[in-house]
């Protein structure tokens, strides 16, 4: 960096960040927490990182600090923290249930998250599964047998391609993301069971993306299975769950060998459980449930459309600033949606700006400017090949705590680094050098400090 910009930077830092333009839609732990930036000032941190892991929400935390004085295992034991802790987690299960509209004779397990409980699920599927070419890893690997369908220039165009292919080749399940993680766009889901149930197949939905932004009814859209995880829910505990019709659950391996999932266990037999509990083998992770069943009834409270009015004014303030500040949206598809209906979408934008690597983008957002976004493949690496030519891209992404003045702060920044560059130095690695931001004496105990980290950015690691 040229000693009169480091002069600059240091003489004339970042100014102290005020108050959000707009409320948020929700309290969220951490909400109006100050973060350092490299010229020495602090300032309110602009989370837009959602689709990654999103904070907890007051709620949440408030319930898991209920919980844990009377915490202990569940289902077996007969002391009165069990016999409330047993309670509580059934009644979790019931409360995510409801959440998602699941079907009478369905079934909710709670898992890690929601690439766990897709793996679960590849595990009972008696057959194929067809998927699109732009799926998140998580609903493109773990199948055993996978037949992948190119995504087309329009929906209407690309159900027809996955159309002829079940027509062509019968499969057990048709596995979908519900919105997707790069681009935010949701395909038209209902119409995809439609067409999965027409060839004799069921749909899988991963609603990791979706179920924390739309309200979603499976008995009503015909969704037969949904994953999802409770970090991107507001509830960061290590929970998440799959909902779903319980036959091929009932008659799958059981997902890990142990306690909890057996009826009888002899020497040389078992009899195994049926599901959920045939799949919750050892210890649950009881707080996550909780936290995760917590999350879904508040947002269930809210109003309704509250969180789609909400993004709708975000997203629109994030698309015209992205556009005016030079950057490109990626997206999948280009028209309007499927048989002239407008394509609905979450909030979250993936972008490139020209002339700037991606990872310092999202470096310099931070650093300078006290903005969390994400930058990468977004494990999709095939739609990132699609959409931009295998390089990597920023992430944007928003909640029921962002406000209009995060994506005022991103695009001015944006405009800022487009007009004048980056007013502090990066290595090859795209750190900024040096990093004077000490991190908070959690992290890494004893080394909590300027230079702690060798000039490495905290934020890279």
């Amino acid at each position: 960096m040229p000693s009169s910009l480091l002069a600059d930077s240091l003489l004339a830092p970042l100014p102290t960040i005020a108050a959000p333009a707009a409320t948020p839609l929700a309290d969220l732990v951490g909400g109006g927490v100050v973060v350092p930036v490299v010229s020495g000032r602090r300032v309110r941190y602009a989370n837009m990182d959602y689709a990654a892991s999103a904070p907890a929400l007051r709620v949440v935390a408030d319930l898991v600090g209920q919980a844990l004085p009377l915490y202990a295992s569940v289902h077996r034991g007969a002391g009165y923290a069990s016999q409330a802790c047993t309670a509580a987690y059934e009644a979790a299960r019931r409360d995510v249930a409801a959440f998602v509209g699941a079907g009478g004779d369905d079934v909710t397990v709670f898992t890690r998250n929601t690439t766990d409980a897709l793996n679960l699920l590849a595990t009972a599927v008696p057959g194929p599964v067809v998927c699109l070419d732009v799926e998140h890893h998580a609903t493109l690997l773990p199948w055993r047998e996978r037949i992948v369908v190119p995504v087309q220039p329009t929906v209407t165009a690309t159900l027809a391609a996955m159309e002829a292919v079940l027509a062509a080749a019968p499969a057990a399940l048709v596995a979908v993301t519900g919105a997707s993680n790069v681009t935010g766009e949701c395909p038209p889901l209902a119409s995809i069971a439609a067409l999965a149930h027409r060839h004799g197949a069921r749909l899988a939905v991963d609603g990791a993306q979706l179920v924390p932004h739309r309200r979603v009814d499976m008995a009503a859209s015909g969704i037969d299975y949904l994953a999802f995880s409770g970090h991107k829910m507001y509830a960061p505990f290590g929970a998440g769950a799959l909902v779903g019709r319980r036959d091929w659950l009932d008659a799958a391996p059981a997902y890990l060998a142990g306690g909890g999932a057996v009826r009888a266990v002899g020497l040389d037999s078992v009899r195994w459980a049926d599901a959920p509990a045939r799949h919750e083998a050892g210890t649950p992770n009881v707080v996550g449930a909780l936290a995760l069943a917590a999350a879904c009834r508040h947002i269930a409270s809210l109003p309704s459309d509250a969180i789609r009015e909400h993004e709708s004014v975000l997203l629109g303030r994030l698309t015209d600033g992205l556009a005016s500040a030079g950057a490109r949206t990626l997206r999948i598809w280009f028209s309007d949606g499927h048989q002239g209906g407008s394509l609905d979408g979450v909030a979250v934008a993936s972008f490139t700006v020209p002339g700037y690597p991606a990872a310092l983008v999202a470096s310099y957002l931070s650093a300078e400017h006290g903005i969390g976004v994400r930058d990468g493949k977004f494990c999709a690496h095939p739609l990132l090949a699609r959409l931009a030519g295998g390089e990597t891209a920023v992430r944007a992404s928003l909640g029921l705590g962002s406000c209009l003045d995060d994506v005022d702060r991103l695009i001015s920044a944006l405009g800022q680094l487009r007009a004048q560059g980056p007013r502090w130095t990066y290595d090859a690695q795209h750190h900024p050098v040096p990093d004077p931001r000490p991190l908070p004496a959690w992290a890494l105990p004893g080394l909590a400090g300027p230079g702690a980290l060798d000039g490495r950015s905290p934020c890279a690691q």
